[in-house]
């Protein structure tokens, strides 16, 4: 009687050689999608004056101390520059923070709404309504509208 000093298994596959398959099909996808979401965040233009929010920005405190949000840094910025130059400045400044930072979009409308409450302190309803287009949903009008009425 011979007896043979190899075992062979089923499958002919260990637990080692199916984790290894895995790996090599998930360690790519990942690494892919991790490279995509770095290269978007960077600022190819080489001018950080053309950043949506720079990191300066971002951690801006307020009078309390406290690191101010986003949003509240934007709308500052935006209500500055509808006061130095004017509201279409200020709208296209507004479309594109929402477009760099998807983030934002949720408060886009508020922001707007409050562009065209200010814009109607400066200058006058007739005139901050001719400023008006439709960048989230047309709530720059509808601020106008508020203040205005």
């Amino acid at each position: 009687m011979k007896h043979s000093t190899t075992h062979t298994t089923r499958r002919g596959r260990g637990p080692a050689r199916r984790i290894g398959r895995s790996l090599a099909l998930v360690l790519p996808v990942v690494l892919v999608l991790s490279g995509t979401l770095a290269v978007t965040r960077v600022n190819w233009s080489g001018n950080p004056s053309n950043s949506v929010l720079t990191a300066s920005e971002a951690s801006v405190a307020g009078p309390s101390g406290r690191s101010r949000a986003p949003q509240d840094v934007l709308r500052d910025r935006l209500l500055t520059e509808l006061q130095e130059k004017d509201p279409g400045v200020a709208l296209t400044h507004l479309q594109e923070a929402v477009n760099g930072r998807p983030a934002l979009a949720r408060h886009c409308a508020s922001i707007a709404r409050t562009l065209g409450r200010a814009a109607v302190r400066i200058y006058g309803p007739s005139r901050a309504q001719s400023y008006a287009r439709p960048v989230c949903d047309t709530s720059f009008a509808s601020g106008v509208m508020a203040a205005h009425s």
